[in-house]
């Protein structure tokens, strides 16, 4: 299968991975690059200057704007906001727009928001309604607004709390970053 879009779906890229499906009521802007193997749900937006890894998956009522780059493997909820543009006045445009990254893994939950210029490290978890106002180390765990670290997960999933114990009393320790 190259990729699967509904005829509902505006998608003027070219640029779209193999067996990547893109639901109906989507856009998808000219300039934007989406992987292999994504699923790109309905009502979704997204802008030129944005770049989407490998196997994401992108739920319902979420726009990626210009400026937002989502590595391999990233899963991001339904109602995920992103910003791009720190003061924002209507017909005023910055000469380059906030960057932000999630990295490889990372996953955040349902009606998040991202504040643009941020990076959500390697396999970060951002729990439901947080609000990301600065840089999420790697296998982390963050909630709530502003959202703040509340544990660290393994790399299986396993959440463990500030002092690295899962809820078993297991004590885990950071190797190798």
């Amino acid at each position: 299968m190259k990729n699967k879009i509904h005829p509902l779906a505006d998608v003027q890229s070219e640029n779209i991975g193999e067996d990547t499906m893109i639901w109906q009521f989507c856009v998808v802007l000219k300039g934007a690059e989406i992987g292999k193997n994504c699923n790109i749900n309905c009502n979704v937006f997204i802008e030129n200057d944005v770049k989407i890894g490998d196997n994401v998956t992108i739920k319902p009522g979420v726009q990626v704007w210009d400026g937002v780059t989502l590595e391999d493997n990233v899963f991001i909820g339904p109602n995920v906001t992103f910003t791009n543009d720190l003061i924002p006045r209507s017909k005023q445009y910055p000469l380059e727009f906030s960057k932000t990254l999630v990295k490889k893994g990372a996953s955040i939950g349902a009606n998040s928001t991202i504040i643009a210029g941020n990076i959500i490290g390697e396999n970060a978890l951002i729990g439901a309604g947080s609000v990301i106002t600065k840089n999420v180390p790697s296998n982390t765990v963050w909630y709530g607004n502003p959202a703040r670290q509340t544990g660290f997960i393994t790399l299986d999933g396993k959440i463990l709390d500030l002092n690295m114990k899962d809820k078993e009393g297991n004590s885990y320790e950071i190797q190798n970053d």
